[in-house]
């Protein structure tokens, strides 16, 4: 029986099996889905009692799903928000009404769960994983909240991703772009047909403008299970195999949420919400405008103003680092670009430092304390061949940071991005980080 609150999360990550090792065919990762289905039905089901949206993507799904998710709660709606991975606490992974799940709902969770997980027969389909408790803990959560809707990110791909075991009554895909290749396929096409697979049958999804071979995949599977698919243009919802005709969005879209790229989200955030309405659910221009103008994402695109300012960004890969670059050079003034720069192990550094490094006249060179960060040398050799100005390496962030503001000028910008774990580990330094 855990007691206390580190108790609850021992257990939760003693299910973190280092050694396991990735599906190499479609059919060993079905089992993940085998799996989750199990458990869940082993739980009685908590997610057949609320309705759900389901977001996938490369780039943007987190920032997508707060969107919906400030647009539901503004109309009164009360919502359950599953997003991962978290910054600085792992209550932060389930919220309701945005507010994180306490530590004693947390333990009593726990509590309430293991005998189900404990008794969990791992021979079909494998032990359960760390995010196979977190899902199976966030909806049963949610059920026992009584929520109206729960936003649910897809944690890695989708059609083999535990989430993806939820029926959604609107499904959304934000921007499609190259990251995890070893695991999701080495062409867009690929790693669109594993993003596509949260479409189900007869369930409305929507997406943004996507590269026409992602398109084509989107099309493609949309049309095998007969599901209207649209997409969120800049003036509205348009058709591309819907029965229905183009929705004008009520409002503008433009949120609280910096960064031109936050437009993209906005749209498909609004687009989700017009098909949310044709299913009951009713919201209205007011309650889209609100939820656009009080939505909170902490660490993408996040200024924090200063002398000089710093701006952090969880940009992964080559894709979300040059809408970063072209979001900083539209909309955020500055002298010189100071570049705190460090990343995960299986990310396209060449890819990503291609974008961040030529415009910095400082690169401080720096690693997370999670073991996903990549080593130092191996990030000096992506960078060097970008490199236009100085470069340094620290072997943490806070230490990184505090060498990128001794070198700054008042109107200069310090630009800390490459992972979430680098942001966190940023954001805890500047005393931001959530109480846990």
């Amino acid at each position: 029986m855990r007691t206390t609150y580190q108790e609850a999360l021992d257990y939760i990550y003693s299910f973190i099996d280092p050694t396991r090792k990735g599906a190499t065919t479609d059919e060993e990762a079905n089992r993940n889905l085998l799996r989750m289905r199990t458990l869940l039905a082993d739980a009685g089901n908590p997610h057949h009692s609320f309705r759900s949206v389901v977001i996938a993507g490369t780039k943007g799904k987190g920032s997508t799903a707060a969107l919906v998710e400030a647009i539901v709660r503004a109309a009164r709606w009360r919502t359950g928000l599953f997003t991962s991975p978290h910054l600085h606490s792992y209550r932060e992974r389930f919220q309701i009404d945005r507010t994180l799940i306490s530590q004693a709902d947390l333990i009593s969770l726990v509590a309430t769960l293991q005998p189900v997980i404990d008794r969990f027969d791992a021979e079909p389909y494998g032990r359960p994983t760390t995010f196979d408790l977190s899902l199976l803990l966030a909806l049963h959560y949610f059920a026992n909240q009584s929520i109206n809707l729960a936003v649910l990110e897809i944690g890695l791909g989708g059609r083999f991703d535990a989430v993806n075991v939820v029926t959604p009554i609107v499904a959304g895909i934000s921007s499609i772009s190259y990251d995890h290749m070893a695991i999701l396929g080495t062409s867009l096409a690929e790693i669109a047909w594993n993003k596509a697979g949260i479409i189900k049958s007869g369930v409305p999804v929507v997406t943004v403008p996507q590269a026409d071979e992602v398109m084509h995949v989107l099309m493609n599977e949309a049309t095998l299970c007969q599901a209207p698919l649209w997409q969120a243009e800049p003036t509205g919802l348009m058709p591309v195999q819907a029965s229905g005709t183009p929705m004008a969005y009520p409002i503008a879209p433009e949120p609280a949420l910096q960064g031109l790229f936050q437009n993209e989200n906005a749209r498909l955030a609004l687009g989700i919400a017009l098909l949310l309405e044709d299913t009951g659910f009713t919201i209205g221009a007011e309650a889209m405008r609100r939820g656009l103008a009080e939505v909170r994402w902490p660490g993408r695109f996040e200024l924090l103003p200063g002398t000089p300012p710093v701006l952090i960004d969880g940009a992964h890969n080559g894709d979300s680092a040059h809408k970063l670059i072209a979001s900083l050079k539209a909309s955020v003034p500055y002298e010189r670009l100071i570049l705190v720069f460090g990343t995960s192990r299986d990310k396209a550094i060449s890819d990503i430092a291609a974008e961040l490094v030529p415009p910095a006249t400082t690169v401080i060179l720096t690693r997370s304390a999670h073991t996903r960060a990549m080593d130092l040398d191996r990030m000096v050799a992506a960078v060097t061949p970008h490199l236009q100005g100085t470069l340094l390496v620290k072997p943490d962030v806070a230490t990184a940071l505090q060498m990128a503001r001794e070198l700054a000028n008042p109107h200069d910008l310090i630009l800390v991005t490459g992972s979430l774990f680098v942001v966190a580990a940023a954001r805890e330094s500047l005393g931001l980080a959530v109480a846990d």
